[in-house]
């Protein structure tokens, strides 16, 4: 993560009004991880608010593959970041990242070819999408037992 501690305390410090090292205008923005730290800070929006604005952007990017909704349930509980700002990371395996846990270790070369960043909400969604097309729901069979009693019922709403 580029977001670094001294932008951090800036951040903070400009909310605070306690004098930091860098002016608030001066506050670079790396990357989307850190502009949702930033954000997530200037608004003071709860965890709960970010990962309600996560679930549905979820459940309307997935409109119409909606057991990929429950994908993300199961998978992250609809995190794509933590409380500290950080991409949110698999307990099991921690090169799962984001609200879709898309696998760094096989995933991140290939997603990046697609110019895809899974660390952004935007690219994880979208990278799990094309690999929705590619395989269906078998990159997430680990957590299957979660979100399998929707399948079927996803499937039949989607032939309608």
């Amino acid at each position: 993560m580029n977001f670094t501690a001294i932008s951090l305390f800036t951040v903070l410090s400009a909310i605070s009004g306690t004098q930091g090292p860098v002016a608030p205008a001066q506050l670079p923005v790396a990357n989307t991880i850190d502009s949702a730290v930033v954000r997530q800070v200037e608004d003071n929006k709860s965890a709960k608010e970010v990962t309600n604005e996560t679930e549905n952007y979820v459940r309307n990017y997935f409109k119409d593959i909606p057991i990929m909704i429950q994908v993300a349930k199961c998978e992250s509980h609809f995190r794509q970041f933590d409380s500290d700002g950080g991409v949110h990371r698999g307990v099991v395996n921690s090169a799962d990242v984001g609200v879709m846990q898309i696998n760094e270790r096989y995933h991140l070369t290939r997603s990046e070819k697609s110019n895809l960043d899974i660390y952004t909400i935007e690219g994880n969604t979208a990278y799990a999408r094309k690999l929705y097309n590619e395989k269906g729901t078998q990159p997430w069979v680990s957590s299957k037992p979660c979100w399998g009693k929707y399948e079927n019922k996803d499937l039949a709403m989607n032939s309608k």
